[in-house]
């Protein structure tokens, strides 16, 4: 019966997800990407009704009907006849619009220009989405190591209670400590149960991100819960995200449809002749043809805003691209100091006080267990141990948040 219900657990339960297979799935799954890509496809359409061309107009022509007048009798006998069309003259005329100036092929790279800026603006607003999705991430393993560091204290506690309960049966220690200790018990107790709902918020946001139904007690993530020694320069990410940033890359874009926009207002504004053929009869002419062009006569020109509009809107989005460029080094300056800060300091950890802290709980829980230290030494000492062992899985928490900021800032993952 256990192991059967073992096999039932362990089917039911999810592989835990690496970072590759979470992004994978939320590209795939997440409502706001999903609808972001549509809209490039509608962005597509747009194109296809940029470069159409003018249709045809065919005019037909019944002309000089007589609804009034009968048609006297042949040889002067017999009753007039109704005849309306006896006099009738049919024509018929086909015009079409030529758009001079390259009118449509500039109409239709003004469209793809806009395409490919939305398909920008898109990749834009994946990068902070994903930045989200690995913040929440960073967020479940931070829980996972601290829930986990809360089972080993709790574990490590009732060790000591343990042996403490034997010392007070055997006379070493007085009631009151024993008393005291079982106390501080509440503590670690306290740290589990706030570790646990902690980790079950983390993942119901990644599960929100992912527009996933999964129950939570079935979804896990896996992934390295660390940080280097040292990272590139501030140099080669500055670089980096000249070349990757989406939304900079948007702003350039726009400089370039501003443009196009600007020559087909000039374009607008040249006049498009229209070339007609007619055809028609005049007895006792049975069929002719003639042919016409009509030209706009340009004495007032109707463009001039539009085109002194356009001329703005080229210097208006090159000043753009210079703030979001500013912005870009803005980001990435932030991102790296603030993971300097936190490598610093993860050092520092590494190298002393994470041995230290192991090393002074563990000499005060022997000097206490053999009478040469006070239960208010150990109690102080575990304390301590407790928040340096805390406060590094934040900083490493601290440093993943950081480099996915620089993620973010620079435009694609450059730190993993």
């Amino acid at each position: 019966m256990f192991l059967a219900a073992v096999f039932v657990e362990s089917g039911l339960a999810q592989q835990p997800l690496t970072w590759a297979e979470l992004r994978t799935r939320f590209e795939a799954n997440n409502p706001t990407l999903v609808a972001g890509r549509i809209g490039i496809d509608e962005s597509k359409t747009a194109e296809v009704t940029a470069y159409l061309r003018p249709n045809p107009n065919v005019t037909g022509v019944l002309d000089q009907i007589d609804p009034f007048t009968k048609q006297p009798p042949v040889n002067g006998s017999g009753p007039n006849s109704y005849n309306p069309f006896r006099y009738a003259l049919p024509s018929g005329a086909i015009d079409y619009l030529h758009e001079r100036q390259h009118k449509r092929e500039l109409r239709r790279d003004s469209a793809r220009q806009a395409t490919a800026i939305a398909d920008s603006q898109l990749a834009d607003q994946e990068r902070s989405l994903l930045f989200n999705l690995r913040g929440a991430f960073v967020q479940t393993l931070q829980q996972k190591a601290i829930l986990a560091l809360a089972q080993e204290n709790l574990s490590y506690y009732d060790q000591v209670l343990k042996v403490s309960r034997d010392r007070k049966a055997l006379g070493d220690i007085a009631q009151v400590d024993l008393d005291r200790l079982e106390l501080q018990r509440v503590q670690y107790e306290t740290d589990l149960e706030t570790a646990t709902v902690n980790l079950r918020t983390a993942k119901i946001q990644l599960l929100t991100l992912l527009n996933d139904r999964t129950p939570v007690e079935q979804f896990d993530v896996a992934g390295p819960y660390e940080s280097p020694d040292r990272i590139s320069s501030l140099e080669e990410f500055r670089k980096s995200a000249l070349d990757a940033r989406p939304d900079l890359k948007a702003a350039m874009q726009s400089i370039d449809k501003a443009k196009t926009d600007n020559r087909l207002a000039w374009a607008n504004g040249s006049a498009d002749p229209t070339f007609g053929v007619d055809f028609a009869r005049n007895p006792p002419i049975p069929v002719y043809m003639g042919v016409s062009v009509s030209v706009p006569l340009r004495v007032f020109d109707r463009n001039q805003g539009e085109k002194a509009r356009t001329e703005l809107d080229i210097t208006r989005n090159q000043r753009l691209r210079d703030a979001t460029e500013a912005q870009v080094f803005s980001d990435v300056d932030s991102a790296y100091a603030a993971i300097n800060s936190n490598l610093t300091l993860l050092k520092t950890y590494k190298a002393n006080y994470l041995q230290r802290a192991i090393q002074v709980r563990d000499t005060v829980l022997f000097s206490y267990q053999n009478g040469g230290a006070s239960l208010l030494d150990f109690i102080q000492a575990q304390q301590d141990y407790r928040s340096v062992r805390v406060n590094y899985l934040n900083l490493v928490g601290a440093y993943l948040t950081s480099a996915a900021q620089m993620n973010l800032a620079v435009g694609r993952e450059v730190i993993q």
